[in-house]
């Protein structure tokens, strides 16, 4: 069974730091994008991060850039995202995801991606 599992969310003060974690079981990420979403109540999902299957590529949207940072491991099959710098605004539930289709540049298409994780709540308040 393919699966992309999340941990390391929970609640986090305002300028605080979490790390999550996006293991895959049943395949090897090495041949994926891995994207990181977000999702908050009433709204979209967007796009936070994506790293290359080389992870020698990464892109991040406006909104994160200089605080979070994407990694992988691709011998613990697990790529890592890292946030700094937490506010309101980052409460959400964050999804990791998989894609074939190669290159970050395509954007956050949800389209793209073939796998999601089941989501890790993130929140950020005092």
């Amino acid at each position: 069974q393919l699966r992309l599992v999340e941990s390391g969310g929970g609640l986090v003060q305002p300028g605080g730091s979490l790390r999550l974690s996006c293991a895959a079981s049943g395949f090897t990420l090495d041949y994926y994008d891995i994207g990181w979403f977000r999702q908050a109540p009433g709204k979209e999902r967007e796009g936070v991060s994506c790293i290359s299957s080389s992870g020698g590529s990464t892109t991040y949207p406006d909104s994160v850039k200089g605080r979070f940072t994407i990694s992988r491991d691709n011998a613990k099959n697990t790529v890592y995202l890292q946030m700094n710098s937490l506010n309101a605004e980052d409460t959400a539930v964050y999804y990791c995801a998989a894609k074939r289709i190669a290159g970050c540049s395509l954007g956050y298409a949800v389209s793209l991606y073939n796998y999601w994780g089941q989501g890790t709540q993130v929140t950020v308040s005092s």
